[in-house]
């Protein structure tokens, strides 16, 4: 396993980030966030874990293996108690403290299958009062400025409401392989519907880059309604954005900045 500081550190800050009180991101013990560690296994938030001023103790270390398969198994066939037990053997340390995140499952797919490093979820108040109204779909599927598209990518994948957990997991996972189908790469957001959103990237710096994007656009896409209606660009101006050269170098250098 590749050293605790190397993978921990950055993560940590990063999570920090997005917990903090004045981004109105999370509160309590709402959200978490993921890193790749290797091959093997991944770190994510512990259960209970508030963002905001958290520990390296708020972290466990889990082995993909195990929490994919549950991912594998018929509907239904495994009830919390049984969900639970796997999570907790799957650590990649047994008896060290911390449940992992009930979403535990929904961030190893994510980080297998979409070939990402990083994984923040959060529930912004200004993106969940779209997710939780009759624009959560309209908002998702459009986009109305040139920083939207380049940042978010040319739209976002959209989860309707499932309960969290295998459940979510399961949904997330139809979502974002249609997302991957539909525009031969991964989604940089999904939206999941009456809860949150999951921002997915290479480093923390892009997570906080995205997050902070589809924050904006939520607080924007809301006030253009009370004015009347968003004007949304074209697809075709979408896919001109996103593939211009001097965007694609831009985003590239927002990826790799970093304040770690």
């Amino acid at each position: 396993m590749t050293t605790t500081s190397s993978t921990l550190t950055p993560l940590l800050d990063m999570t920090r980030t997005l917990g903090q009180p004045h981004m109105d991101y999370v509160i309590i013990g709402e959200g978490n966030t993921s890193c790749r560690i290797d091959d093997d296994s991944f770190w994510i938030k512990a259960s209970g874990q508030q963002m905001n001023g958290i520990s390296e103790s708020g972290f466990a270390a889990v082995k993909f293996a195990p929490i994919l398969e549950m991912l594998e198994q018929p509907v239904g066939e495994l009830d919390l108690e049984a969900q639970k037990a796997i999570m907790q053997a799957a650590k990649v340390d047994p008896s060290a403290p911390g449940i992992p995140s009930v979403e535990v499952t929904f961030h190893a797919m994510l980080l297998h299958e979409c070939g990402v490093k990083y994984i923040g979820h959060t529930h912004p108040t200004a993106v969940n009062r779209l997710m939780c109204s009759m624009r959560g779909r309209e908002f998702a599927a459009n986009r109305m400025f040139p920083d939207e598209a380049v940042l978010c990518g040319p739209e976002s994948a959209y989860v309707p409401y499932a309960d969290p957990g295998l459940p979510l997991a399961l949904a997330i996972r139809k979502a974002a392989r249609g997302y991957m189908q539909d525009w031969d790469e991964a989604p940089k957001v999904i939206l999941l519907a009456n809860h949150g959103l999951i921002a997915l990237g290479q480093t923390p710096q892009e997570i906080l880059n995205i997050t902070a994007m589809a924050v904006k656009a939520a607080h924007i896409f809301y006030g253009a309604y009370t004015v009347g209606e968003p004007v949304f660009m074209t697809r075709e101006q979408v896919l001109h954005i996103v593939k211009r050269p001097d965007e694609i170098y831009r985003r590239q250098l927002f990826v790799e900045k970093t304040s770690h």
